[in-house]
């Protein structure tokens, strides 16, 4: 176990810190009135705050919520995005109230996503342009100036948390979609298939031509890389990890696996 960044940071700066196992727990809460905060701030945590947690600090709790609220209300937002084919999200700056990410918005920030983005990627790019604009909205915020407004519930969408078996491919989908699937799920918990009864992560891929007369999950030649057809067009296999190997490119995986073209994923 290592401390998170946030409490090396804090106790660099002689600052105490809390980690209870659960916020629900009322010795967890007394802590907290304890500090008689005036402001709160919640990033990824992934939770709902109980209401005697949410009336501790004067002003409040705030949130910096990595998607462009109300769309992607929840846990997962980054790669909700992702996997649905947006071509865009943000950060949006929230008052916390009972609801799953349904209080009223101080200011967001849209950020464009990119046709090779990551959950990875985007969610460094996103953490640094929520720091930013919590920074530039506390004052506003705390002077009286900033007036929240409500969401509009009826442009809601709402994503899940993402396990393990989210990262199963299903070889009859579309090409597009199988490939945002690959990247909304890197670096957890990676997109992966079965191959001679082993585990195979698809680490990068990318949409190819049309193949007809193969079988989805039927591997083929795309020159020197390998590639799988879908239900509707083929993948290309940029780069490949077998279960208990290092990621491999494409083409190196080919070379070292002559039995990989011809055969057929998922099939165990």
């Amino acid at each position: 176990l290592a401390p998170p960044p946030v409490k090396r940071l804090a106790l660099a700066h002689d600052l105490p810190v809390l980690q209870p196992v659960s916020l629900r727990r009322p010795v967890a809460v007394r802590a907290l009135q304890r500090f008689r905060p005036d402001l709160g701030i919640v990033a990824a945590y992934g939770k709902i705050l109980r209401p005697d947690v949410l009336l501790i600090p004067k002003h409040g709790h705030l949130n910096v919520h990595a998607s462009l609220l109300p769309r992607w209300r929840g846990a997962w937002p980054i790669g909700a995005a992702i996997l649905a084919g947006d071509d865009e999200t943000g950060v949006t700056i929230m008052r916390l109230d009972e609801g799953m990410d349904t209080g009223p918005i101080l200011a967001h920030r849209s950020e464009p996503i990119a046709a090779d983005d990551t959950t990875e990627t985007l969610e460094r790019r996103l953490a640094r342009l929520g720091a930013e604009l919590l920074v530039e909205t506390l004052p506003a915020y705390l002077g009286g100036s900033l007036e929240a407004r409500a969401q509009d519930d009826s442009r809601a969408t709402y994503c899940r948390t993402v396990g393990k078996g989210d990262g199963r491919i299903d070889w009859s989908r579309s090409a597009p979609a199988i490939e945002r699937q690959v990247r909304a799920m890197t670096p957890w918990p990676g997109a992966h298939t079965t191959w001679e009864g082993k585990q195979l992560r698809i680490v990068r891929a990318r949409v190819g031509e049309a193949t007809f007369g193969h079988e989805p999950g039927a591997v083929v030649a795309a020159g020197k890389l390998p590639a799988v057809a879908t239900g509707d067009g083929t993948l290309v296999l940029d780069e490949l990890q077998l279960e208990g190997r290092p990621p491999t490119a494409g083409t190196a995986f080919v070379n070292g696996y002559r039995a990989f073209i011809g055969s057929r994923l998922g099939t165990t």
